[in-house]
């Protein structure tokens, strides 16, 4: 079989792009090469439109492709340029690996490549490397533009369900009123119940649900309401935009926390004298800015950090009765030698 892979990058493409379709769709490419003569024995594999190169995992037409090769179906493999196949070296050199076990051979829009070959399989390195290059300049043009629009406060992001855009694209208060207070309601509470914990045990016992806005389909985004979580009302209070800012540089993305399936995962706060851009006054204000930077002190206080010293947020227990304080004491006088242990954690049996 030869098998034609047509790939392009973003979903914008296919939809704005569609003249570069029939550049991509080289059916006419596979039908004159005159694969033994039989048109049925080529196959197109376009399940990957709007899909990155830069990761396989979530690239079924690519994982069918190598499933090809390595039961030894696949006698060529077609596309218009290398990066369509692949954007990292990890899912590119598997592929080269791969057809050089079985004898498949590559095809591009210049030449055909055997991958058991050493020159060809040096130019194959070679592309592959230029590909991951293209793909590391284009993230560095595109990560420059948007800070540079970010700096002027020009960037659009995403904003949290208690703002919204007006129909100019100025940033309002959410039009539901009901949104609005029980956004202000975190707020009062987390300053009478300093715990993000208490506060959700708080509207669980009240049934006060909170409003949140999925970012699923197309825009504009539904409000929907779900029953409070921890989790949820942690993203308010760490939200800056509740405060009137504009932050860019919020998260930082630590490639070891993503996990397969979720390639916007793996991102982390970082804190506020490591964000990279910070406007103040640009969104309609829930809390005063100096609120928002003692609720994130507070936050970190009741994080439990042993090694920092830091005892989190008070949980309920028992306290010290007297007569523990008295063995404690007592302890501190008598030397541990005398219970037969040594070192400042010695117990007292009475």
């Amino acid at each position: 079989m030869a098998y034609v892979y047509i790939r392009q990058s973003s979903l914008m493409q296919v939809t704005r792009h569609a003249r570069s379709a029939p550049n991509s769709n080289i059916r006419w490419w596979s039908a004159l090469s005159n694969w033994d003569g039989e048109v049925q024995r080529v196959e197109i594999i376009d399940e990957d439109l709007g899909k990155s190169g830069a990761d396989a995992f979530a690239r079924g037409g690519f994982q069918y492709l190598l499933a090809e090769i390595s039961l030894a179906r696949a006698g060529l493999v077609l596309s218009y340029d290398a990066s369509r196949l692949a954007r990292n070296h990890r899912d590119w050199y598997q592929l080269l690996e791969v057809c050089s076990i079985f004898g498949t051979l590559i095809a591009d829009g210049e030449r055909l490549y055997d991958p058991r070959l050493y020159h060809d399989r040096l130019l194959l390195g070679l592309t592959g490397m230029r590909s991951l290059a293209e793909l590391h300049q284009l993230k560095q043009r595109m990560q420059a533009g948007a800070r540079h629009k970010a700096e002027r406060g020009e960037l659009r992001q995403g904003l949290p369900v208690g703002l919204a855009r007006g129909p100019a694209g100025e940033v309002v208060f959410n039009l539901d009123e009901e949104v609005q207070a029980r956004i202000r309601l975190v707020f009062e509470k987390f300053r009478e119940i300093p715990s993000a914990g208490g506060v959700m045990r708080f509207l669980r016992a009240a049934h006060l649900p909170l409003p949140a806005r999925p970012r699923v389909g197309p825009a504009p985004y539904e409000v929907v309401w779900q029953p409070a979580r921890t989790s949820a009302i942690l993203d308010i209070l760490h939200n800056p935009a509740y405060a009137g800012a504009y932050v860019y540089g919020r998260k930082l993305l630590d490639p070891a926390r993503r996990t397969p399936g979720h390639p916007s995962g793996g991102r982390i706060l970082q804190p506020l004298d490591k964000w990279e851009i910070c406007l103040h006054n640009r969104y309609p204000a829930y809390i005063a800015w100096d609120e928002f930077v003692a609720n994130q002190a507070q936050l970190r206080a009741n994080s439990l950090k042993y090694r920092e010293e830091q005892p989190g947020v008070a949980r309920k227990g028992q306290a010290l009765t007297s007569r523990d304080r008295a063995l404690w004491a007592m302890r501190s006088l008598v030397s541990p030698a005398l219970f037969g242990q040594a070192g400042p954690m010695a117990r007292v049996s009475v």
